[in-house]
């Protein structure tokens, strides 16, 4: 593999919400680049960059591919992403790393949400970006609505080069305002077009939309409005400067037509990618941060400056191991080398270094500034980390994910398989950041939380596939728990006789509430010998735990101070193990006379929706119990701030989905326990001794 340097490389990701044709689209760009000898079909399973199985049978993206080819004597590092929500975490860390976006909408749908997301993780990082209104061969499509939807959301600053010759069953073509000629293509899928003179019935729309493309061209650039109206026009060469310009500072968001399946319009999308858009030379500096002083620092992308990278992604394969792929933003990197892992402060060897086509590994002696490579079975390289020189260490920002929305408990099929479940997860969750795996200490369950209900099945398919290990999906139970409103004071006694030895202890204690979050308080009032000192500890450990296993539902007891003040002992009788059995007993007693309730965990919960969908969600969380703490307005987004009793937001993710047509997202968070209502927490009870006699059984 020939190694390519920074003017002649172009970082781009694909984009755009799911089912618009990103991954057909970078299968005929590989196909027609020569970079693969056919065209894959997402139909077929025969995609490069769709490999992963569960990719395969759902017949949608899950995890961002790499892939690359070569036109125009540049190479083109593509990045393709999935565009499904559930799934956007992995969009987002290609953003991070591309220098410039194509985002691919359907003709038929126009911009639809996800467009509107992916769109604002380009404004997050400054993306270029050019559309690509694909799908223009089927029923129903149209340039003109498409067109309309995409200015209305996205402004005056989105400008056609092409017009469609045709539309729907009609669509043979485009015609290219930069060069004033047709390109008429087979509709077989073989890529073949014929160059032709503009059809004499599109002669009139090109000359008005190429007169509109010059004045927007002339209106970035002082100099180039000075020579518009000078001369009156601008040739060739001054509008391509201009574009580039534009394109740039993101001021112009060229428009292209295609039909990814019929192979139609891809040599010119690939002509724009390697003339208007930046490469890593032209992009000319990254920034980070000063480790030693936590100051932003800048550095040219250039071979000639110290190395610095940023690992942007990581695949778990069970057969390669951990796969990490690498942006080298400045410096050369050569294989079997030594670097050094800034983020981990660890030195790291670097084996074969690999170009990354879909799965398939080609390797690379060196690696030159503006390039993505790959690395195998890095030991403590991770997503995230940044590969520096130590004489000039940066470290570059990481993607902050979102946390999960959706919850499951997981139970294995086959006892024993926790450990086995454990290590997969980790695995796993190396290559997915989106992904929690934890154990609630209170319920005892294995917890699996992603960003949607199929985010977490394709995990548990996962899981199954490639480890072996089959895992049942359950409704996580609840963490409640139990408290006191009043005060009690009571003996705790145990006397037992079987002959020889006996057993005896005797306690009395007062019990009394705590504030919220006070947990548990043991006070020791014991005077004149009344316990032993040493059985005092015991009847404390009784007491937390008979706490433990609770009194109303089974849920542990909180919040509850206990004062020790008298007792009695038999010298010969007495033990710990008596006083402990004293200690549950008094605490049983305190807990039938001090007005036990149950506590529920309330989540802060925040709630990412268009504003006419306010009142609705509103309404929503009341009937939810929730408490409305505030409402905010971010980029005509509505922001929803409520507090949500935890059992009633286990199902909200499908519903909010139901409810804003997929346009809503929430995030959610612990904040305190409160009181359960008397009615739902007698059903809490209820079913807790249903749960009880049924494992008795």
């Amino acid at each position: 593999m020939r190694v390519f340097e920074s003017d002649s490389i172009r970082n781009i990701c694909i984009i755009g919400h799911g089912a618009a044709g990103k991954t057909s689209l970078t299968s005929a760009i590989l196909f027609d680049s020569g970079a693969v000898n056919r065209l894959g079909r997402v139909e077929d399973g025969n995609t490069v960059t769709d490999w992963e199985d569960e990719e395969i049978e759902r017949k949608i993206s899950i995890s961002c591919a790499l892939a690359h080819c070569e036109w125009n004597k540049k190479k083109i590092n593509i990045l393709d992403t999935p565009g499904y929500r559930p799934f956007l975490a992995e969009t987002r860390l290609s953003v991070r790393a591309a220098d410039a976006a194509v985002v691919v909408v359907d003709a038929v749908a126009g911009v639809e949400v996800q467009t509107e997301k992916v769109w604002e993780f380009c404004d997050e990082y400054s993306l270029p970006r050019m559309i690509v209104i694909n799908k223009a061969d089927r029923d129903n499509a149209s340039s003109e609505r498409t067109l309309a939807s995409l200015e209305e959301e996205f402004g005056r600053g989105v400008v056609p080069l092409e017009i469609p010759m045709g539309m729907e069953k009609e669509f043979t073509g485009v015609i290219s305002l930069l060069t004033g000629r047709a390109y008429r293509y087979e509709r077989d899928g073989s890529g073949k077009f014929q160059e032709m003179d503009v059809p004499a019935q599109y002669e009139d729309e090109l000359a008005e939309r190429r007169e509109k493309l010059i004045e927007m061209v002339a209106e970035g650039s002082d100099a180039l409005m000075e020579r518009f109206f000078a001369e009156g026009t601008l040739n060739q060469a001054e509008i391509l400067e201009g574009l580039r310009i534009g394109v740039k500072q993101g001021d112009i968001r060229p428009v292209f037509y295609s039909s990814a399946t019929l192979n139609i319009g891809i040599p010119q999308i690939l002509d724009a990618v390697t003339e208007l858009f930046p490469s890593p030379a032209v992009v000319g500096t990254t920034t980070g941060t000063d480790p030693k002083t936590g100051e932003s620092i800048e550095r040219k992308i250039s071979n000639e400056e110290p190395y610095a990278a940023y690992v942007f992604k990581t695949i778990a394969d069970p057969f390669a191991g951990r796969i990490s792929l690498i942006k080298l933003y400045s410096g050369i990197i050569r294989s079997d080398t030594v670097y050094n892992n800034q983020t981990k402060e660890k030195n790291e060897k670097l084996g074969p270094l690999q170009i990354l086509q879909g799965k398939t590994m080609t390797p690379i002696e060196e690696v030159h500034a503006g390039d993505f490579f790959a690395v195998t079975k890095l030991r403590e390289t991770t997503t995230g980390d940044t590969l520096c020189d130590p004489a000039q260490p940066i470290l570059f920002s990481s993607v902050e994910l979102p946390e999960p929305s959706i919850t499951f408990a997981i139970e294995p099929k086959s006892r024993g398989d926790e450990d086995k479940i454990s290590h997969a997860m980790s695995r796993i969750i190396e290559e997915d950041g989106a992904i929690r795996y934890t154990r609630d200490p209170q319920t005892k369950q294995l917890l699996l939380a992603g960003s949607d209900q199929l985010h977490v099945e394709v995990t548990v398919s996962k899981l199954r596939k490639r480890y072996g290990v089959e895992v049942l999906l359950k409704t996580p139970r609840i963490p409640y728990r139990e408290t006191i409103r009043g005060k009690a004071d009571v003996q705790g006694r145990h006397k037992k006789q079987t002959g020889g030895h006996g057993q005896f202890g005797d306690c009395w204690i007062r019990m009394e509430p705590l504030p919220r979050g006070g947990n548990f308080e043991f006070v020791d009032e014991i005077f004149g010998g009344a316990i032993p000192r040493n059985f005092i500890p015991a009847v404390e450990k009784g007491i937390l735990e008979a706490a433990e296993r609770g009194y109303l539902a089974g849920n542990p007891v909180v919040d509850f101070k206990v004062t020790l003040y008298d007792g009695s002992f038999h010298p010969v009788d007495s033990s710990e193990m008596a006083f402990k059995i004293a200690g549950r007993i008094a605490f049983k007693k305190a807990m039938e006379m001090a007005r036990p309730v149950l506590l529920e965990p309330v989540m802060d919960v925040e709630i990412y929706a268009p504003q006419e969908y306010a009142g609705a969600l509103t309404g929503d969380l009341s009937s939810r119990r929730g408490r409305l703490q505030g409402m905010d307005i971010k980029h005509d987004v509505q922001i929803i701030k409520a507090q949500v009793p935890m059992a009633e937001m286990v199902t909200y993710s499908p519903v909010l989905t139901s409810m804003t047509g997929g346009r809503g997202s929430y995030s959610m968070q612990f904040s305190h326990y409160d009181e359960v209502p008397a009615q739902i927490a007698q059903k809490i009870i209820e079913e807790s001794s249903k749960d009880k006699k049924e494992e008795e059984e």
